[in-house]
């Protein structure tokens, strides 16, 4: 019979609630065209991450 592969994060569940993902456009230099920038950042550097200019 085969196994069965489960998935499992490797932290406490408590650490998972206090991040969020947070997804911005930006515009590249070089070409002009947009692509989507995304990152797991903790609830507390939200508007960090949306402060800062790239």
């Amino acid at each position: 019979m085969a196994k069965k592969a489960v998935a499992a994060f490797g932290g406490s569940k408590v650490s998972v609630k206090n991040v969020v993902k947070c997804i911005r456009l930006v515009r590249s230099n070089r070409s002009g065209a947009y692509a989507f920038r995304e990152e797991i950042v903790p609830t507390e550097q939200v508007k960090d991450f949306f402060a800062e200019q790239q």
